[in-house]
């Protein structure tokens, strides 16, 4: 018979126990409030979408992205420093968040950075637009969407305000 003494988990509580305290004096070096910022942080769901540095593409294919995404119900964080172009699309998600840290730039259709004629681009400025909160829908159809060549950026402070949640 195999005596179980308690030798063996001595060394085991012991690293723990240095853990712990490691961390602690972590959390007190970065200074009042950082313990809360890490919780907030991982309380995101695991199954998010995180979008980061995502310079745009093509309408077709983000509509098609955005389709499916909203058909699974699942969650978009946007976070990075930018989210130009189609990637602002996916503000009008259900279930998004942006980081303080992102800065979002807008434009207007074109095809491979050419105008289009007026109809056309009244047509898929509205498809866009679309999928913009209410707020920003506005600022795009009567300001944003007239930038063909560059972008307007726009903090997400600006975003947040136009009421996209923050992460």
């Amino acid at each position: 018979m195999q005596k179980h003494g308690g030798a063996g988990i001595r060394p085991v509580v012991k690293r723990a126990h240095t853990l712990l305290v490691g961390a602690l004096v972590i959390l007190m070096l970065m200074g009042p409030g950082s313990a809360t910022l890490a919780v907030a942080q991982q309380s995101y769901p695991a199954n998010a979408l995180v979008v980061g540095n995502d310079r745009g593409g093509f309408i077709r294919q983000r509509m098609r992205e955005l389709r499916n995404i909203r058909a699974s119900g699942q969650p978009v964080e946007i976070r990075g420093q930018v989210c130009y172009s189609t990637c602002t699309m996916y503000l009008g998600l259900p279930d998004t968040c942006v980081s303080r840290a992102t800065t979002f730039g807008f434009h207007g259709p074109s095809i491979y950075g050419t105008p289009m004629n007026a109809a056309d681009f009244e047509r898929v400025s509205r498809i866009i637009s679309n999928y913009y909160p209410a707020p920003l829908r506005d600022w795009y159809m009567s300001e944003g969407r007239y930038r063909i060549n560059g972008v307007h950026r726009i903090s997400a402070s600006q975003i947040i305000n136009m009421g996209v949640r923050e992460c």
